[in-house]
């Protein structure tokens, strides 16, 4: 178990709010009145905790705390692959814009009709 910063709390509190529908008019701004600091577990916390309670609905709380646990730490590993994954890509196409204009430039140049060649007279001339 530790203490949140005061800057975690705000937070803590904000996600909160946006999910409790507490009236606008009887609550104060957000963080404005934070007496305490309050206190978290880790998961491990959380496993501690339920070897000392024995209660039937303590017991299936830590069993959802920690299911959720899980899931977050399911999630950071996706956002980890995910960001990998877009590191790679990144560094394979880093230079792919300008091999694309220069395919381009080729093409008009290929499209583009040929100069005017400066024509040669052939023949005899009577001068």
């Amino acid at each position: 178990m530790f203490q949140l910063t005061k800057e975690e709390a705000i937070n803590l509190m904000s996600q909160f709010a946006l999910s409790s529908s507490r009236s606008q008019f009887a609550t104060l701004k957000q963080g404005q009145n934070i007496k305490y600091l309050p206190f978290v577990f880790t998961q491990e916390g959380v496993a501690m905790l339920s070897s000392v309670l024995n209660s039937e609905r303590a017991i299936q709380v830590n069993i959802l705390i920690m299911r959720a646990f899980v899931r977050l730490k399911e999630a950071l590993i996706s956002y980890d692959k995910l960001a990998a994954k877009i590191n790679e890509l990144e560094k394979k196409y880093i230079g792919h814009d300008e091999k694309m204009r220069n395919i381009f430039e080729a093409i008009r140049q290929l499209i583009a009709s040929p100069p005017e060649k400066k024509r040669r007279i052939t023949g005899f001339s009577r001068t």
